[in-house]
């Protein structure tokens, strides 16, 4: 079909959404607050609409079982295949709870320990991982970076140029001292799981959890192979739907998320966190603990999971987002409630999105009201980025800010700052899904006001701008 043709049914389905959206909102509001399936559609497809997402598969579970079950729009755009529960996407991040269960079932097994260093396994690494521990590893708290910048994603690597990369690159701070996010640190967990059982650890996955949960089209990302109901990712670029990028076979493999799942293999995974195998309950209280810092600090974070308590309820969650996709899984444990969903775009502002999902059963975490806005400024949206994800850490970037906006950085208000954001459950996500609320501007300083909106809360950053892109005030504020 000509891309014409493709991108015109695309718009008309976009706007069938809206319009089928807001008849739901006018004509059915009684019915709408009555019918839990029914406000679900209506918040599904307005925001499908509003962020322009292909494709999107849902489940809600309930002990174990399905409660309701829902897919929206196309799996591909191009051939017009609809979204069923059959589907498949990719898993993103998601991926890492699974990277984390095959350690733990080693742990069961007896052939690990939590807190073997790294070396027993690497013994040619570096001094400075000398006090890492698989423990570490699992909890993001090793020091290890994300992925070396020096890393090319179309190239294929072997597992043994991986390691030697990651084990070149500087560690960010002393195990167990802070936690940050580090995808290298499940990839080399993958590369370990290797080293114990002599399998890929995608094999490994596929032989104790995938087929004893008769998770049968859960497997390893595989450009190559066939693989029956696959949906397409997406993105956008200039406002216009685009394919996917393309990644080399070996960046799809490693053990940091690139697995394929449908939402039926999630709901059989889910079932199988209230059971004795293939993990028991009382490793699975540990992979669901948080983590403690050594300076005696904690962190919402267990084994490939995020694990808080949010408005006096238990939650588990964790997102994923690669290659065009979107994935979720949040879970209310106490309840046995989970929301599970893929989306075929990287567009889709997923923790907003769970929240608001959330929100359909628990008023408490609804979003604030506040509208956001286009953002036509690109350039600052990234310098503010940027600057926000380095106070997160507690760094400051002085030539970023103006000689007055300096001095107002104090040491006490960098700290204040770094623990606004650390409260957010995946600072680098959230900041990177910031939305615009406010443009003006006041005494020749250009004032934007931006939106991070996390599970749990939501704050407000207030950030002052000057003709040559210095800035010259930031605040942050909490909206609930």
């Amino acid at each position: 079909m000509h891309i014409t043709l493709i991108m015109s049914s695309m718009r008309t389905h976009l706007k069938l959404c809206l319009l089928t959206s807001l008849l739901l909102l006018l004509s059915l509001p009684c019915a709408a607050q009555q019918d839990p399936v029914k406000r679900i559609d209506l918040y599904v497809r307005t925001e499908m609409a509003r962020q322009k997402i292909p494709g999107l598969s849902l489940a809600i579970v309930r002990n174990g079982k399905i409660s309701t079950l829902r897919s929206y729009g196309f799996a591909n755009l191009e051939h017009q295949v609809p979204v069923t529960p059959e589907t498949i996407f990719q898993s993103g991040s998601i991926g890492k709870q699974f990277t984390a269960a095959a350690l733990m079932i080693l742990v069961q097994d007896g052939k690990i320990s939590l807190d073997d260093r790294v070396t027993k396994y690497f013994p040619d690494a570096p001094a400075t991982w000398q006090s890492i521990t698989i423990r570490q590893l699992l909890t993001h708290t090793s020091g290890m970076q994300d992925f070396p910048p020096d890393l090319d994603l179309r190239r294929d690597y072997t597992e043994e140029e991986y390691l030697a990369s990651f084990k070149k690159a500087p560690l960010s701070f002393a195990p167990g001292s802070r936690w940050d996010y580090s995808n290298a640190g499940y990839a080399t967990l993958g590369i370990l799981i290797r080293k114990v059982t002599g399998m890929f650890y995608g094999d490994f996955l596929k032989a104790r959890i995938f087929e004893p949960l008769g998770m049968t089209t859960a497997r390893i990302i595989s450009e190559a192979d066939i693989v029956p109901h696959r949906a397409a990712g997406y993105r956008l670029v200039a406002g216009e739907i685009k394919n996917q990028q393309w990644v080399s076979p070996s960046t799809n493999s490693t053990a940091d998320g690139s697995l394929y799942f449908s939402i039926l293999d999630l709901v059989k995974w889910d079932a199988a966190l209230y059971s004795e195998s293939p993990l028991r309950q009382s490793t699975l209280a540990q992979i669901f603990a948080p983590t403690r810092l050594s300076d005696g600090g904690t962190k919402g974070y267990g084994f490939g999971w995020f694990t808080d308590t949010m408005h006096n309820r238990r939650i588990m969650f964790h997102g994923g987002a690669w290659q065009g996709f979107k994935s979720f899984i949040l879970r209310f444990p106490d309840d046995k409630l989970s929301i599970i969903f893929f989306a075929n775009s990287w567009e889709l502002r997923d923790f907003k999105f769970a929240r608001g999902l959330a929100a359909l059963f628990y008023p408490e975490f609804t979003l604030p009201e506040i509208k956001t806005i286009e953002d036509d400024d690109p350039k600052t949206r990234a310098a503010v980025r940027r600057v926000l994800l380095q106070l997160s850490k507690g760094e400051l970037n002085a030539d970023a800010f103006t000689a007055d906006g300096r001095s107002e950085m104090t040491v006490d208000r960098v700290k204040k700052i770094r623990e606004n954001l650390e409260s957010l459950s995946l600072p680098v996500a959230v900041i990177s899904l910031s939305e615009l609320i406010e443009r003006r501007d006041e005494n020749n300083l250009r004032v934007f006001r931006y939106l991070l909106t996390d599970i749990g809360q939501t704050l407000e950053c207030t950030v002052k701008v000057t003709k040559d892109d210095k800035i010259a005030a930031i605040e942050l504020t909490r909206k609930g």
